[in-house]
């Protein structure tokens, strides 16, 4: 299993979550601030299977495009070592 941890900025959000939903992902949507001039971003967290990578990488790309030089994602894929419902 994989944490992929996406961040963008806000005004992206909407569009991103409908697009990860549509994708049957569940997503955790944070709001949160960082950057040049504090400017508002989202933190969105997805657990999915390993196999599951690439499909949630390409729903991201496809649903936020690169604006010439200007990338709209930054994402982080990391392992997870344990998974668990409570």
């Amino acid at each position: 299993m994989k944490m992929i941890i996406i961040i963008i900025k806000d005004n992206d959000a909407d569009a991103l979550t409908q697009a990860l939903t549509a994708g049957s992902f569940r997503v955790t949507r944070i709001a949160s601030t960082g950057g040049f001039m504090r400017s508002g971003v989202v933190t969105m967290l997805l657990g999915v299977d390993d196999g599951q990578v690439d499909a949630a990488i390409e729903v991201v790309r496809n649903a936020l495009p690169s604006k010439g030089d200007v990338k709209r994602a930054t994402l982080f894929v990391v392992p997870v070592q344990h998974f668990e419902q409570v």
